[in-house]
């Protein structure tokens, strides 16, 4: 009697789980198959998100459906096209279509016409996040918002419109992050169970906060992080950011302390001496930056998931030209390595690939041959 029990349970078990184990590893295929398509990408930032003008003019005007062409002409197979969660929710609210709306939907099927997969991501400010780190009801905002839009996006083509949560969710408690995450995934596919989700980790999306991230029991996803290291080359200059890289110019790559020594004079401040120092005693250069991404592959097949860098670029109105494509060259060089497909940041702002000046639009050559892509004959 005990061993019919057991074999009845036994079959029930092959029966019922083992199906479900074949189901979750077919989506983990589509996933990983998608993510063939996530290999050379580019942000298009300032447009549909982080501006302070969201007019008809300027999303007609600031990236043109010429800029959309040039993109698939250097090369490029997909954008990351940042939207303003803000400008979201107006449209969730108004519950019709808005001139942002329309406009987004029109560069998405134009992206798509120029054979370029398309990432949603919802790029919202700092403000707008915070409604997220207490209590329940920004996180029944923010899943409401996914649970319309992933509607509206639903019936496009899911091997190439991909749907990111959230980038950079500056979180602190990275458990509720998970949470939020975990929320929001499950509404998405409750209405498009079709597309692939890119997930990430806490914080700004760093590879740390990838590592200590558990993966969503949804197999058909994405985990993306962002690479911005090291810092004190890739930020010189910038305004944003810490204290310690504002009053950097012409900081060298590859670094070493030698390479720096004489640039230590720049911090006015013994903390940022010592910042810099250990930027030079870090001796950041191709080996480097092969190990440390080396980790995102790590990860990946530890949970047996793909893994997508959808930031990394230079802020380039103070580092060296040759340096700053040498630093691109190296990380493009070690994610194609590792099968990481990858978003430089950005296409023409101060990170970007082109420059515009007197209604010209200007490929940097040296960034361009970095990225392993190719000059347009006729920009």
């Amino acid at each position: 009697m005990r061993s019919a029990f057991h074999r009845l349970t036994t079959l029930l078990l092959f029966t019922v789980i083992v199906p479900v184990a074949v189901v979750a590893q077919q989506a983990s295929s589509i996933a990983f198959q998608r993510a063939q398509g996530l290999q050379r990408g580019i942000n298009t930032s300032m447009w549909f998100s982080q501006s302070a003008d969201y007019s008809v003019h300027h999303l007609e005007s600031y990236t043109t459906p010429a800029d959309i062409a040039l993109i698939e002409q250097m090369g490029f197979d997909h954008c990351r096209l940042s939207i303003d969660g803000g400008q979201l929710m107006n449209w969730l609210h108004a519950g019709r279509q808005t001139p942002f709306m329309t406009q987004l939907d029109a560069v998405v099927n134009d992206m798509l016409r120029h054979h370029l997969s398309v990432i949603i991501d919802i790029h919202p400010t700092s403000a707008f996040k915070a409604r997220l780190f207490h209590g329940e009801q920004g996180v029944a905002n923010f899943t409401a918002l996914w649970r319309a839009l992933a509607a509206h996006y639903a019936s496009y083509d899911p091997n190439h419109v991909f749907f990111e949560i959230m980038n950079e969710p500056e979180q602190s408690d990275p458990y509720r992050w998970q949470g939020i995450e975990a929320t929001v995934a499950d509404a998405i596919r409750q209405v498009a169970p079709r597309q692939t989700i890119i997930a990430c980790g806490a914080h700004w999306s760093g590879l740390g906060d990838l590592l200590v991230l558990e993966p969503l029991a949804d197999p058909n996803v994405i985990y993306t992080f962002h690479d911005y290291e090291p810092f004190a080359f890739t930020h010189q200059g910038a305004t944003w950011a810490s204290a310690d890289v504002l009053p950097e110019r012409g900081i060298p790559y590859p670094s070493s302390p030698k390479a720096v020594s004489s640039d230590l004079q720049q911090e006015p401040t013994l903390a940022g001496k010592f910042f810099l120092d250990q930027y030079g005693q870090d001796r950041w250069n191709a080996a480097r930056v092969d190990d440390y991404i080396s980790y995102a592959a790590q990860w990946s097949a530890l949970h047996h998931v793909p893994v997508y860098c959808g930031e990394f670029g230079v802020f380039r109105d103070y580092a060296p030209p040759a340096m700053r494509a040498q630093w691109l060259h190296d990380m493009r060089v070690a994610l194609e390595k590792y099968h990481i497909g990858w978003a430089m940041w950005d296409y023409q702002a101060n990170f970007g690939v082109v420059t515009k000046m007197n209604n010209r639009t200007i490929p940097d050559p040296e960034v361009v041959r970095a990225l392993g892509l190719r000059m347009p004959s006729n920009p």
